[in-house]
């Protein structure tokens, strides 16, 4: 039985799901939260390297809400993020109230896409794009 760890997005607990009962909604086992609920989770200085830590691939978004991009891109990431759910973890990070993630990944526009795997960035994408694009982008990043 193969399995992989994830922090549950509430309590940041490491919790170990057998791959075979992923589409059983699995719960955290210390505070009962749903662990892949397919909603991206908010990214904060305090649970930011925690999510990156966990063995399932990791998609986050540098936004800040007074960008329009940023806000007309936000239905297609929660949209690919329920269509990922099983697979990726998706983040969403402010850049106005996160400004420390900011600048530890050198955010220089938004909004910009990152993947990471194992806590190592693996590709980035500056711009909004059209869900197919960016299902494309995302399914190609994850091979690499």
């Amino acid at each position: 039985m193969s399995t992989f760890n994830t922090r549950c997005p509430s309590c940041q607990s490491m919790n170990r799901i057998p791959t075979e009962r992923v589409s059983e909604s699995p719960k955290c086992g210390k505070c009962s939260s749903t662990l892949l609920d397919g909603f991206p989770i908010e990214g904060t200085d305090s649970n930011f390297d925690a999510i990156l830590n966990s063995d399932q691939p990791v998609v986050v978004d540098f936004w800040a809400p007074w960008c329009n991009p940023c806000v007309g891109f936000a239905p297609i990431f929660a949209d690919v993020a329920v269509e990922y759910a099983e697979k990726v973890r998706f983040v969403k990070i402010d850049t106005e109230s996160q400004t420390n993630l900011a600048a530890r990944y050198q955010i220089r526009s938004i909004p910009t896409i990152m993947l990471f795997k194992n806590g190592n960035r693996v590709d980035s994408l500056n711009g909004a794009l059209p869900k197919s694009q960016f299902k494309q982008w995302l399914s190609e990043a994850l091979q690499k």
